[in-house]
């Protein structure tokens, strides 16, 4: 019986390690499976050690400390994640539910070994992890549930101070161009924007429930999705007046399994608002925007010279109908369609071109997004940490090799992007030999996570690092004035 409850014991203490994982994958059902998973390849002494363990933890039929060297081996299991994390598990009142009904699963599944098989005590650590997930999926609907009040009270002060709800959703630029529309729209009127990337029902509503107030004439609303039904759910609690989608591209391509899925995930958007901005640069919103037009007012947005949009933004250049105006947007400021998504809800809302076309000089940059600072030594700094995908990378790439011009040379520290599905090795081959395209490139790869993809670029231009602060202290050390290092995408630390 000893052997049974210390096992138990044991894989409690494991269950630290899980609990944070699943607070940083949004407390989703299957993603500490995906965790193991990314492990498991990146890492393949992972597999074997996860193997050993498992082996031993069965081993305990017929030898019963088995049971207590397989779990005290798998409380450190994967060996390359750190136990406690750079960023530690915060006992929010969620984790505590969850970590409520985790025990008790645990402590069903213990009593039932006790009493009807204490020699298979080993089975304790070989079932935390779905155990963790099982514990994920009941508290997945039931936090739903219990979110409902705070929405409640949201859709009841939306009905009160009564904002025009201006929606923003698109594969990635989101968070950009809502920053940049309400800093158009506040040249004219009183505008609140969800901040950060509060872009679910729960952020929308508490920026909703905390923020919003009387005389606020406009609401700007980022809103996120992994599959169907999220923002359509979204837009029953936050109707827009007037909404857009940015992009569709490869992010969340691992959940969502099929770009067709992206984008009927994305549309759902659309049906409620009498307005519709859309980037008409990719073929599927062009398609929409073309059968959108008899029921909708469509603005649609380019920023592809001579394209036959309402707006286009190209470098230097604003096009608004028939007419062109010489516009300088700061360094800072990203995607030249995110601007243009931008400008086109400002327009949506009534905001005047004479305004726009002023504001747009002093368009706020995005923390994390292509933001550039020159050290004191002169060694620039790009900060492109947020969400990496794709069309960011190399654009911030680009950037990095302007800034560093003729003669200095671009470090480019990154993990590699994730969440792509089946084409994420594909994309960081790209990306990898695009970072190493000349003498003037270096790639230093981070963690093991995309590694192999990574290795794809010029081997002599690569150096590899188990964390992104060994990859920093070597790249800060080499570069010299006039260089730049590149920080593109932060995994995690709980990624291989």
């Amino acid at each position: 019986m000893w052997i049974v409850l210390v096992t138990s014991a044991l894989t409690l203490v494991s269950y630290y390690r899980w609990l944070r994982v699943a607070q940083r994958e949004h407390y989703e059902p299957t993603r500490l499976f995906a965790i193991e998973w990314i492990w498991i390849k990146a890492r393949p002494v992972e597999a074997i050690l996860l193997g050993a363990v498992v082996v031993v933890c069965l081993a305990s039929f017929v030898l019963p400390y088995g049971a207590l060297v397989g779990a005290l081996l798998f409380v450190g299991w994967p060996v390359g994640m750190s136990f406690v994390g750079a960023k530690r598990l915060v006992w929010t009142d969620r984790v505590k539910r969850l970590a409520g009904v985790l025990f008790v699963l645990h402590a069903l599944v213990t009593v039932l070994i006790a009493l009807l098989a204490p020699a298979a005590a080993g089975l304790l650590p070989v079932l935390a992890v779905p155990l963790s997930e099982a514990a994920l999926a009941i508290m997945w609907p039931t936090e739903k549930a219990m979110a409902k009040k705070w929405q409640v009270q949201a859709a009841a002060t939306i009905k009160k101070v009564n904002p025009k709800i201006v929606a923003i959703t698109g594969s990635y630029g989101k968070t950009s161009t809502k920053n940049y529309a309400t800093h158009l729209m506040q040249g004219r009127w009183s505008t609140l924007a969800s901040p950060a990337s509060f872009n679910n029902a729960m952020g929308l509503s508490r920026a909703v429930n905390d923020r919003l107030q009387p005389g606020t004439d406009i609401f700007v609303a980022e809103m996120g999705t992994y599959g169907p039904g999220e923002i359509a759910a979204l837009t029953e609690i936050f109707p827009p007046e007037v909404a857009a989608i940015t992009t569709i591209g490869e992010a969340h391509l691992e959940r969502m399994k099929s770009r067709e899925t992206i984008v009927k995930a994305k549309s759902e958007i659309l049906p409620n608002a009498a307005t519709v901005v859309l980037n008409i640069d990719v073929p599927e919103l062009a398609l929409i925007a073309e059968n959108l037009r008899a029921s909708k007012r469509v603005i649609a947005c380019s920023a592809v010279p001579g394209t036959a949009a309402q707006v286009v933004v190209t470098d230097g250049a604003l096009t608004i109908g028939n007419e062109t105006y010489a516009v300088e947007l700061p360094d800072e400021v990203g995607h030249p369609i995110n601007v243009a998504i931008a400008v086109g809800l400002a327009l949506a809302v009534d905001v005047p071109i004479e305004t726009i076309t002023q504001r747009l000089a002093s368009i706020p940059g995005t923390p994390h997004r292509a933001e550039a600072n020159k050290t004191p030594g002169g060694v620039w700094v790009v900060d492109d940490t947020f969400n990496s995908n794709p069309t960011g990378a190399a654009a911030a790439l680009a950037k990095a090799k302007r800034l560093a011009g003729e003669a200095g040379t671009v470090w480019t520290i990154t993990p590699g992007m994730v969440e792509l599905g089946t084409e994420q090795a594909a994309r960081n081959v790209e990306f990898a030999q695009a970072a190493t395209a000349s003498d003037k490139m270096q790639l230093c790869i981070v963690g093991r996570t995309n590694r192999k993809a990574l290795r794809a670029g010029d081997p002599s231009r690569i150096h590899e690092f188990d964390s992104r602060k060994a990859a920093a202290d070597h790249a800060l050390t080499a570069a010299k004035e006039g260089d730049v290092v590149l920080y593109e995408n932060d995994l995690p630390d709980h990624y291989a």
